[in-house]
């Protein structure tokens, strides 16, 4: 699990040259962990729902009617749904690791690799293939 990672603060060796000399106070790296996952599920969401708006008719009138239909489809839904998704992940996440040190650069390749494949996701040779 991302959050096991604590056999002292930071696990950091030394600190860089550039910034010895400012004395800075030591602070969790949650928040950010937690900023870039949820940025990752957010991308993810987003090529999602682009695939099932390809798979499904009722699920594009769906998101093109929760967007407030306002002409661009449904890509108002997708994206609506995604913010909502990205915001609400990004704050649950905030608040659990707020106080912790987590593994940063395990948090980073898990919003690179979710972020990715919503980027594959929304590619359009990628989601045609799920014409419905």
């Amino acid at each position: 699990m991302i959050t096991d990672f604590k056999p002292g603060r930071h696990n950091d060796n030394e600190v860089a040259p550039e910034l010895a000399g400012l004395n800075l106070e030591d602070k969790a790296d949650g928040p950010g962990a937690a900023a870039m996952i949820a940025a990752g599920v957010g991308v993810f969401m987003m090529g999602l729902l682009t695939v099932l708006s390809e798979m499904s008719e009722g699920i594009g009138s769906f998101l093109s009617d929760f967007g407030g239909n306002i002409g661009v489809g449904s890509l108002a839904g997708k994206s609506t749904i995604s913010v909502i998704v990205f915001l609400g992940l990004w704050a649950i996440l905030h608040f659990a690791w707020k106080q912790k040190d987590v593994d940063l650069k395990k948090a980073f390749y898990i919003g690179l690799g979710l972020g990715v494949v919503g980027m594959l996701f929304m590619f359009p040779p990628f989601f045609t293939l799920f014409k419905g």
